[in-house]
């Protein structure tokens, strides 16, 4: 599709069509990103209670990987979407490069430190004694991966910001399929265990990342060029700018993890391993909440470019909308056979018991946190950092740390399994003032004169479909 078209499509076609075209990819994406941990949390599984919670220990690591990608990809995307909105085409040509070849950097030194500082850092991360030597081994190999990730994810953000969702998703699914039938190849077939996994996991990942980076060169995708790296001071600081929240949130869900891990582990290794199963079936539901906003966010960053306010605003809650549809399908099914859930990812009645529990009490707070993720990214990708940066900070960070060093003090277990509950309801409290102040200071500013204005959600018929 010709970026002309894009642009028309994102400013001028129906809100509702714009969202849900761009947010089904992106939706597919995440929750692609999602089937990673869990093919790698059922087949270890399969091993034993240890390998399960290695698993879940070795997370957090996994988060600061993404963080990274996200941090330069995000960064770049809302910089290059507003660009883009603005008709600034060389200027967004050079900020791909520039984050491209950054994330690449950057995962090449987290790859060589995490090596280096491999096994304090897994008993850091939370490790048992009974569960240190799967740690080493799965983290080990997941390490060797780390550029291809963040660059991966570089490349995935970058596309879906200049609306070309479909293409990013392509890569996403590749790795995927991938990953399903090496991981079983890798760890039964030939006996390596986790060990097995993890290579199955990383092999996947490259293989989604050449992808990416094939489709990025197609039609009218940005290509990262060398040429185009820069290394002027103003790139970055719109990387720190629209990249930071996206750092911060995954920076903290990892140090959340951490602090979730060492709180568990008081009470062994399954409640460990009940919690990370846990996180990632709340987190498969919750990548259709981010699908859905790092669906609205190219349509954010352009109108917010070509001035339409009241557009954004009308997409902004239709997304919010969309997001408690899903959520009503799909959380209380899970709420009703959580104990079923939680079994067929580890057959063993003390996971369970934990899971269970710390399941339904997340399921219960996911439409405050769909809230809150969306008002998040509005206000990133619309360039209000320190808004952004303090909600971003929220959920993970500035409520939930106290609570997982206070509740378990006071409830016990009970009190690690409703800790991101509770943190979720804080959050929710905290963005309501943020967004209503950020939609006041959109109605003060002046609009660009423009035939959508008239009618926010009338685009013209010849709209192109993707």
């Amino acid at each position: 599709m010709a970026r002309q078209d894009n642009y028309t499509f994102l400013t001028s076609a129906p809100v509702h069509r714009v969202i849900t075209t761009m947010a089904v990819p992106t939706i597919i994406s995440m929750l692609v990103t999602s089937i990673y941990n869990i093919v790698d949390t059922y087949y270890v599984g399969l091993i034993n209670t240890q390998a399960t919670a290695a698993v879940g220990v070795v997370f957090p690591v996994m988060a600061v990987i993404q963080a990274v990608g996200f941090f330069f990809g995000q960064g770049a995307g809302t910089y290059m979407s507003r660009q883009l909105g603005a008709k600034q085409i060389d200027d967004a040509h050079k900020m791909a490069a520039t984050s491209f070849y950054s994330a690449i950097i950057f995962g090449v030194i987290l790859s060589i430190c995490g090596l280096i500082f491999l096994n304090p850092l897994a008993v850091l991360l939370g490790s048992t004694p009974t569960i240190l030597p799967y740690t080493i081994k799965y983290l080990g190999v997941i390490l060797l991966g780390t550029p291809f990730m963040t660059a991966a994810m570089v490349l995935n953000n970058q596309m879906r910001f200049e609306g070309n969702a479909t293409q990013a998703m392509y890569g996403m699914i590749s790795g995927a399929v991938l990953n399903v039938a090496l991981v079983p190849l890798f760890t039964f077939t030939f006996r390596l265990g986790i060990l097995g996994t993890a290579i199955g996991t990383v092999l996947s990942q490259i293989f989604g990342f050449v992808v990416l980076l094939v489709m990025s060169r197609r039609g009218e995708n940005i290509h990262v060029e060398l040429k185009n790296y820069s290394t002027k001071r103003r790139y970055y600081h719109e990387i720190l700018r629209g990249g930071t929240p996206s750092l911060t949130r995954q920076g903290l869900a990892s140090i959340s993890t951490i602090m979730l891990n060492v709180a568990a582990g008081v009470y062994g290794d399954a409640a460990i391993a009940g919690m990370s199963i846990v996180t990632r079936i709340a987190f498969l539901i919750f990548a259709v909440i981010i699908g859905i906003g790092q669906g609205f966010q190219p349509f954010c960053g352009f109108n917010y470019g070509a001035k339409l306010f009241k557009r954004l605003r009308q997409g902004y809650f239709f997304s919010i909308k969309l997001d408690m549809l899903v959520l009503a399908i799909t959380c209380v099914p899970a709420f009703i056979f959580a104990e079923q859930l939680i079994d067929l990812l580890r057959h063993d009645p003390d996971v369970v018991a934990v899971g269970a529990v710390a399941l339904r009490w997340q399921l219960v707070a996911l439409p405050l946190a769909a809230f809150v993720t969306i008002s998040n990214m509005t206000l990133q990708t619309s360039g209000k950092s320190l808004a952004a940066n303090v909600l971003a900070a929220s959920r993970n960070g500035l409520f939930f740390i106290p609570l997982i060093l206070l509740l378990p003090r006071i409830w016990g277990l009970l009190g690690v399994e409703v800790c991101q509950a509770v943190s979720d309801g804080l959050s929710f409290l905290l963005a309501i003032p943020l967004i209503i102040h950020y939609f006041r200071t959109l109605s003060n500013d002046v609009p660009s004169i423009n035939h959508q204005d008239a009618n926010c959600d009338a685009g013209p018929k010849d709209a192109p479909v993707r």
